[in-house]
């Protein structure tokens, strides 16, 4: 069986594409998608900056369309990653009752940073700082696995 599993951020248009395109990269025969919590951006690209900045590291962004997070995601997914604690909490909001599909923080796979997120690059600017730590996390999810 093929393992299914969601990013989830605020806008859909930086961390969770990122993230998606990151692990698609690492582990092609997993089934991938990332979604918003918010609906701001739905239909639109990955913001220009964080497909640059991927981009210049092999990774392509440019097919992926922002969404938002819909409660038959739970029902379609083995597992969704939030990038924050308030996409975590939004992402709970959301569950279907007696659903038990788990939602973790990406970054804890990060080994050694302690992270509870990743920082939202559409507001730091640090598309490269937050690359690293996608990575990061994307090796040691795939490890857990």
């Amino acid at each position: 069986m093929t393992t299914r599993i969601l990013f989830v951020c605020l806008g859909n248009i930086c961390r969770s594409p990122a993230a998606e395109g990151v692990v698609r990269a690492m582990a092609p025969e997993l089934v991938l998608d990332s979604a918003g919590t918010s609906d701001w951006h739905s239909g639109e690209p990955p913001y220009g900056p964080m497909q640059g900045a991927a981009s210049a590291r092999g990774y392509d962004l440019s097919g992926l369309r922002a969404r938002q997070l819909r409660a038959q995601d739970f029902l379609d997914f083995d597992l969704i990653m939030a990038m924050d604690e308030d996409n975590r909490a939004n992402i709970e909001a959301l569950r279907p009752a007696g659903n038990g599909t788990p939602v973790h923080l990406f970054a804890k796979y990060a080994e050694g940073q302690g992270l509870r997120a990743v920082p939202d690059p559409y507001y730091t600017r640090d598309f490269d700082g937050v690359l690293d730590l996608i990575e990061e996390a994307a090796r040691g999810m795939l490890a857990q696995l």
